[in-house]
Formats: C-alpha cells, sequence, structure tokens
C-alpha cells in the first residue's frame, strides 16, 4: 500500500470516530450558516483537525486544501493533500445517517491516492492511481451498460445554484422517461463510490467544489467509470459539474443535459 493512502486512511478513520461519537451527545452540535443554504457544524472542524493533525505528524511540510480552513502552504507544494471533513453536512445536521470522510492525494497535480469513509456502515472506499479501486479491500468495477432501461441515477439538487433549477429539473424529467428511478443521497463523495461499486448506474451533479470530487473521482476512474463535465468534456474539476457512467451510460445521459440544459450548466 503507497504509505500516503496509509495515512489517509488512518486520518479518515479517526475523523469518522469522531464524527459518528458526536451523534451520541447530539445537543453538542452546533450548527452555522456559511453561505445560502450551506451549512457547518463545530464537528466538521473538529474531524477537519483531526485529520490535518494526522498528517501533519507524518508529513509536515505538504500543502492541504481543505473545506472549512482553505489553503494551508507547506515548504513542499507538489503534494497537496485535498480534504472534506465531513461530505454530507446536511444529512449529519438532521440525524440520517449518510455521510462520509473524503481524502485525496495529489503529486505534481494528479491525484495519486484516495480514500473516502463512511463511518456508520464502517466501509471504507479506497483506490491508488493505476491499481484500482476497492471496498474494504475487495475490488470493485462498474458494469458496463447498454442503455439506461432499468438503471439507477444518482443525483443532487442544485440548491446552491437555484437559478439552475428550472432546466436541472427538465434534464431529470426528461432522463425519468428512460430510466428505472433516481436517488439524491446528499453525499457527492458516496455517490462517486456506489458508482464505482454498481450501487447505481449513473450520476450527474452541478455546481460541486473540488473536495467534494477529489476523492470520489479517483475511485470511480479506478472502478472503471468514465468522468466528463456537462458538455462532455473532461473540466468537471473546475466546473464542479459531473456525469459519471460506464461509457454507453455516459453517452445517453449527455443526450438528455444537451437537449435540456441553459447554456451556463455547459460551460
Amino acid at each position: 500500500m503507497h504509505p500516503m493512502l496509509n495515512i489517509a486512511i488512518r486520518a479518515a478513520r479517526k475523523a469518522g470516530n469522531h464524527i459518528a461519537k458526536s451523534l451520541e451527545t447530539a445537543d453538542k452540535i452546533e450548527v452555522s450558516l456559511k453561505g445560502e443554504n450551506d451549512f457547518m457544524t463545530n464537528i466538521n472542524k473538529d474531524a477537519e483537525h483531526v485529520i490535518i493533525d494526522t498528517i501533519k505528524s507524518s508529513y509536515p511540510d505538504h500543502s492541504i486544501v481543505a473545506e472549512e480552513s482553505g489553503l494551508t502552504a507547506g515548504k513542499d507544494d507538489a503534494v497537496q493533500w485535498i480534504i472534506d471533513p465531513l461530505d454530507g453536512t446536511n444529512n449529519f445536521v438532521k440525524g440520517i445517517p449518510h455521510f462520509a470522510v473524503s481524502i485525496a492525494v495529489r503529486i505534481n497535480g494528479k491525484t495519486e491516492v484516495a480514500c473516502v469513509y463512511d463511518p456508520m456502515l464502517n466501509e471504507l472506499f479506497t483506490a491508488q492511481r493505476g491499481a484500482g479501486a476497492q471496498l474494504n479491500n475487495a475490488r470493485i468495477r462498474v458494469k458496463q451498460l447498454k442503455d439506461l432501461q432499468g438503471t439507477v441515477l444518482a443525483t443532487g439538487f442544485p440548491f446552491k445554484q437555484k437559478q439552475h433549477s428550472e432546466s436541472y429539473f427538465k434534464i431529470m424529467s426528461s432522463l425519468f422517461t428512460e430510466v428505472a428511478d433516481f436517488r439524491r443521497t446528499g453525499s457527492p463523495a458516496l455517490d462517486l463510490c456506489y458508482l464505482a461499486a454498481n450501487r447505481v448506474d449513473g450520476y450527474f451533479e452541478l455546481g460541486l467544489k473540488p473536495w467534494d470530487l477529489a476523492a470520489g473521482d479517483l475511485i470511480a476512474r479506478e472502478a472503471g467509470v468514465i468522468l466528463t463535465d456537462f458538455a462532455g468534456g473532461t473540466d468537471y474539476m473546475k466546473s464542479g459539474n459531473i456525469v459519471g457512467s460506464s461509457a454507453r451510460g455516459v453517452k445517453n445521459i449527455l443526450r438528455h443535459i444537451r437537449e435540456n440544459a441553459n447554456e451556463g450548466m455547459l460551460k
């Protein structure tokens, strides 16, 4: 195992255990609003500190990009850790047990290792570039689709970009005539991992941040998932607009997006 993946897993488990334990004293969870419809808790911050401390104890010179604290520059800026301490904060706030810790490591601009840990189910998704993806050390691989008949797609509503809601629901309405059903789980990191593990057959979402995507991106790609932006390009980490499935699945999802998206969604 890559030594940085080992540290990422240790950090994710420590943070995940802290998050899960905090639910036992839910009255001590402090919720604040950091943006429109964008919640944060004291537990997010605590978990982030746990992760950063664990990384810094082994790699004090590495740079870190974290959702709550932003960029912590290190002497070695060729290595960058990208952290989402609690992906699925709204679920956590509501007591819905579906959220995860997401950690990825980029070296010279390429994501080399990633882990996403669901503390409530004790499920650990991991990947190392060129070495495949695993769920609790068992290999996972995406299923090749012929078409969208009978499929279940994961998505997320653009609650931070409601100006796109009309076009977004047009896309969903169009897709709904072809697919079996949708899932809207509230955790992009887990959506990408569930896609990698064939728990859903495709995934699309609008307006995500790099820390939402970084770890799940590598896990999905190492499981054979094709990922694009809404225009069919590869700029999804920059735009935050992502589509994922097997090759034919992506092609079919993109057809519905192109027919119904507004211009701003395709940039």
